[in-house]
């Protein structure tokens, strides 16, 4: 993992956030020339009714001459896309399967499109090698900093079949863009979401609630599916280990769908994705479900960021263990639930449900003003370590645990109870008669007491949060975590979320580039 450091202190207080709520699928289709209207585009008020306005040209983008070449699988010609500042781009459409290595170049004026699900190979199964039977095309897809990949439907959304890998390694002064052709016209407001599905995953590391049932007496016999998805691949094995390649200085904006109750695609979604998948720098910008979801694995993630998710922003459950540094949730106010969901299988954790959810955070800061009830919420008697974090949410209950015996009264694969080591809470510590009451889970160095009218900009550490002790060794936990002399996921003198990111009214980072528009080079 590669810590880049900047220096920035900004100068404003914790500000409220604007109730929002989801708007509908996006439209479908990004065939011929398309003009769009114009709305208001500026970051403090960017809601309001689009007024069509045809554009007649102007802008500072031209269209590509032509799709370039990406290895054996061809581009479609696709037309052209404008937006209503009169930009224009080349629309160049993704095969439905990549077959063999690809790599998506950075073309000035050309834009990617996703006419519905894009794979990235075929499933090559739980093992390296052919004894399991399953026999799929593996294929590595490279994307180019820079690149802009738009779902052209509401149905569109990108998978990285077991056995493949995607290497998507953004900039800090050129991220990779996945997001939606409304976001590419310009029809998007504050509360704009669910217009394509998302990014997903898959590996070969372990998971658990297998798709048989109960766990089987061969591990590598424990396979989930893609929930969200028709025809779902699938994912889970014995490497725990696994590749599923790279991910930096990307954004994933306006993402989310939903097939039946229960079923759903957020912004990032994993499935027995391994170690050795690097996960980094990541924003997820108003996913209509889960900001991030982790299927099982070994996920490690650090630098993700998590803006305006409509359900939970980090969910992680059936197995997966997780480990998360420097985690930023600010949600929408009135919109989201949980800042995290924790979870394994209902039914069967006391008994035959292995691997065990297992999640440790540290440096974390969750801005939990959404609708849920409670800021953390652990089921199913996951695990759950946190560590020199920060955690608002006023005037409801930090922590919701709703199985009894979830303070470790399990034997299989069990780490013990939660455990919370020098985390500022900002919310109701004991509520329901002690049903919510955290104070049994709380190690060092926890303040109780926190005001977080402090923080910068609603996310960054001012002086006082950097000031805090004792810190926690996070070194301790395992070999992913760097050792952080501070508190919370943005330290007063590195502000690591700005320059790739982008700013919306929810909060604003310093980027200079609004969620509202798409970057446009030359």
């Amino acid at each position: 993992m590669t810590t880049l450091s900047r220096s920035l202190v900004l100068g404003c207080s914790i500000v409220a956030l604007a109730a929002c709520g989801p708007e509908n699928l996006g439209s479908p289709g990004a065939n011929g020339d398309i003009n769009i209207g114009d709305i208001d585009n500026s970051i403090t008020n960017p809601g309001g009714t689009p007024t069509p306005t045809p554009t007649s040209g102007g802008g500072t983008v031209t269209p590509a001459a032509g799709c370039p070449t990406i290895g054996a699988d061809a581009l479609v010609e696709s037309g052209t896309i404008s937006n209503r500042d009169g930009d224009e781009w080349l629309v160049c459409t993704l095969p439905s399967v990549f077959t063999e290595d690809a790599s998506l170049p950075q073309v000035d004026g050309l834009l990617y499109a996703m006419n519905g699900r894009v794979d990235v190979g075929t499933d090559d199964g739980p093992t390296a090698d052919a004894t399991d039977g399953v026999t799929g095309t593996t294929v590595n897809l490279s994307i180019a900093p820079g690149v802009i990949v738009y779902g052209a439907t509401g149905r569109s959304y990108l998978v990285v079949q077991r056995g493949s890998t995607i290497d998507a390694q953004g900039e800090e002064d050129r991220p990779i863009v996945f997001t939606s052709r409304d976001n590419v016209l310009g029809n998007n407001n504050a509360a704009s979401s669910q217009q394509w599905g998302g990014l997903v995953l898959l590996g070969r590391a372990p998971v658990s609630d297998c798709t048989v049932g109960a766990n089987p007496a061969n591990q590598i016999d424990c396979e989930q599916r893609l929930e969200g998805a028709l025809n779902p691949p699938s994912f889970g094995g014995v490497t725990g280990d696994d590749d599923s390649g790279d991910l930096a200085y990307v954004q994933i904006r306006y993402s989310g769908f939903t097939l039946n109750s229960g079923s759903e695609l957020q912004s990032l979604t994993t499935g027995g994705v391994g170690s050795e998948t690097g996960i980094s720098y990541i924003q997820s910008y108003n996913s209509s479900d889960d900001g991030v979801e982790l299927f099982g694995g070994e996920p490690k993630l650090d630098h993700f960021i998590v803006v305006g998710a409509e359900d939970d922003s980090f969910d992680i459950d059936t197995g997966a263990k997780a480990d998360i540094q420097y985690a930023l949730v600010v949600q929408r106010s009135g919109t989201g639930d949980n800042a995290l969901e924790l979870d394994s299988p209902d039914d069967d954790f006391d008994f035959t449900a292995i691997p065990r959810t297992n999640a440790q955070f540290a440096n974390f800061t969750f801005i939990a003003q959404g609708a849920g009830s409670q800021a953390l919420r652990v089921r199913g008697q996951a695990d759950l370590t946190m560590v020199n974090g920060i955690v608002v949410k006023p005037g409801s209950p930090c922590l919701r645990i709703d199985e009894e015996g979830a303070a470790g009264g399990s034997t299989l694969d069990e780490a013990g109870p939660p455990r919370f080591e020098s985390v500022l809470f900002a919310c109701d510590t004991t509520t329901d008669g002690g049903r919510n009451d955290i104070n049994p889970y709380l190690g060092a160095g926890n303040s109780l007491t926190y005001d977080a009218s402090t923080l910068v900009n609603l996310f960054q550490n001012s002086a006082t949060e950097d000031a805090y002790t004792p810190v926690f060794d996070a070194t301790t936990l395992s070999s992913f975590f760097e050792d952080a002399d501070f508190v919370g996921a943005v330290s007063s003198t590195d502000n690591w979320t700005q320059g790739w990111t982008c700013d919306s009214q929810t909060v604003n980072f310093g980027s200079g580039a609004s969620c509202l528009d798409i970057p446009a080079y030359n």
